[in-house]
């Protein structure tokens, strides 16, 4: 290595990301992206809105304009069409309760070095009892469902089909566009009680009521019942430690009937647990929040799936902006 090459400066802007990351959480959480919808507003109008501080504000809104998520013009302010798609609450694709939810993460990031120490959960789980917490995670995983749906959805072939099992399926995004893929599809979403407020406005918004169903479930205690011929298992092992990923999956499977295919769908790291970066990261937030959820690797859920008696196991691969993959097989 040259001593060009040789210098901090990858180190240097590695520490200091989290400026923009807290810049871009401020920006959502005091919804100035929808104050400044499709208009150009002065700073001191934008801030009279906010009801806030004058030099705050113009410093908030110079400081995202910089990060290229506003245009300025002299004195005025304007959305980039990116900022509008995805952070005004009136653009269909909004993402802002996902970055709520980032947001709430960051207190416990801040004790890494803690939970890598200890081996323990740092992170009180706000999901489970306070409600605007809950509410960013349900609608912060609906706002990521939407818009990988229509890419993931496509690459599975549920023709014959007839009714899938969404285990752990929160709002029921994915048993909503495989409805609206496969005419001929009824669906089951599995989840906790407190799930079912938000998942019943979401398939009613989609006026899939008459095919997709919601059951109170606590799918790692109870027992699921009814026999399915397509499991969909997104974003739920890594929530948990291999033994009752491991349960997980036998359960689902010992509910498919003969011929019937488990999907799951996940960060998936390669077999030398060290990248793609997303998922590697990932599983140091689930040693932050969980007791021992963590990233799986594509042939570490393999294993769990042959020793539940599937076969035909294999990779489903996609465009993703977060490394996740579909493994599936078949009963």
């Amino acid at each position: 290595m040259t001593a060009e090459e040789l210098n901090p400066e990858k180190i240097l802007k590695l520490s200091g990301s989290y400026w923009e990351t807290c810049t871009l959480h401020a920006g959502v959480k005091l919804d100035v992206f929808t104050i400044i919808g499709k208009d150009y507003l002065k700073g001191e109008d934008v801030a009279d809105k906010l009801n806030g501080d004058k030099r705050g504000v113009k410093t908030l809104l110079n400081a995202l304009s910089a990060m290229d998520l506003l245009v300025k013009k002299e004195d005025t302010y304007a959305n980039t069409p990116l900022s509008y798609a995805f952070l005004s609450k009136d653009a269909s694709r909004y993402m802002g309760h996902i970055i709520m939810h980032h947001h709430n993460l960051i207190e416990s990031w801040g004790r890494l070095d803690v939970a890598v120490q200890s081996g323990r959960s740092v992170r009180h789980r706000a999901t489970h009892t306070d409600e605007d917490a809950r509410k960013n995670f349900l609608m912060g995983m609906f706002n990521l469902a939407m818009n990988l749906a229509p890419v993931l959805v496509p690459k599975v072939d549920l023709s014959g089909r007839r009714h899938l099992l969404d285990l752990g399926g929160g709002p029921g995004t994915y048993a909503i566009h495989f409805c609206m893929k496969n005419p001929q599809l009824k669906a089951t979403v599995y989840d906790l009680p407190t799930t079912r407020p938000f998942a019943e406005k979401t398939i009613a918004k989609f006026n899939l009521q008459d095919r997709i169903d919601f059951k109170d479930v606590d799918y790692l205690e109870e027992k699921i019942e009814g026999i399915y011929d397509v499991v969909w298992l997104s974003q739920i092992l890594h929530g948990e430690g291999p033994e009752d990923c491991r349960k997980i999956i036998g359960k689902a499977a010992s509910v498919l009937e003969p011929g019937g295919m488990i999907l799951i769908h996940d960060f998936i790291l390669n077999n030398s647990m060290d990248g793609p970066l997303f998922p590697a990261l990932f599983s140091l937030n689930m040693l932050l929040g969980t007791p021992s959820g963590q990233s799986y690797s594509e042939k570490q859920i393999g294993d769990m799936l042959f020793d539940a008696g599937v076969r035909e196991i294999r990779r489903i691969f996609f465009e993703s902006p977060n490394d996740s993959g579909i493994i599936t097989g078949i009963v």
